[in-house]
């Protein structure tokens, strides 16, 4: 069974009592109580490396929808055995583009890595337009979950 926490577009409050204007650290929160959540269901631990790599995706993924989708609206997070799906929602219909680290000058740029950093971690990135506008991204990242030992006969 999945653990979900989720936020609509419309600024009503989560399952965890937040109310808009959302920010990164609430979509990295809802991304640790679904692996937790899924811990404890399964039973079993997670390799803290993927969790990590699931926290900065997430965090990437609402910071990238505050500095360039007009702010972030929404966001839901869904855990099962091996993945965690990070969906984030902007107002922007703009797709997400990668820009070269250097500018026309040759000088480095700040910032522009988020979106390789997305796209590297997660296994799939799907990006798809609202209804009533704006985007919603979607990214899939795997976690591993921790070997258990076998016992000894």
């Amino acid at each position: 069974m999945p653990v979900d926490d989720t936020i609509d577009a419309t600024g009503t409050t989560d399952a965890t009592g937040v109310t808009g204007p959302y920010r990164p650290s609430d979509v990295r929160g809802a991304v640790r109580r679904a692996v937790e959540g899924r811990c404890a269901a399964t039973g079993r631990p997670y390799d803290e490396r993927t969790c990590t790599d699931a926290l900065l995706v997430a965090s990437e993924l609402a910071t990238n929808a505050i500095l360039h989708g007009g702010g972030l609206t929404g966001y839901d997070v869904e855990a099962d055995e091996r993945t965690v799906h990070v969906s984030v929602s902007d107002r922007s219909e703009r797709l997400p583009r990668t820009t070269t680290p250097l500018d026309e000058r040759g000088r480095h740029r700040l910032g522009g890595r988020g979106w390789p950093i997305v796209r590297r971690l997660a296994r799939d990135v799907r990006v798809a337009g609202l209804p009533d506008g704006g985007k919603r991204i979607t990214a899939v990242v795997p976690i591993t979950p921790v070997a258990m030992p076998t016992p000894a006969l």
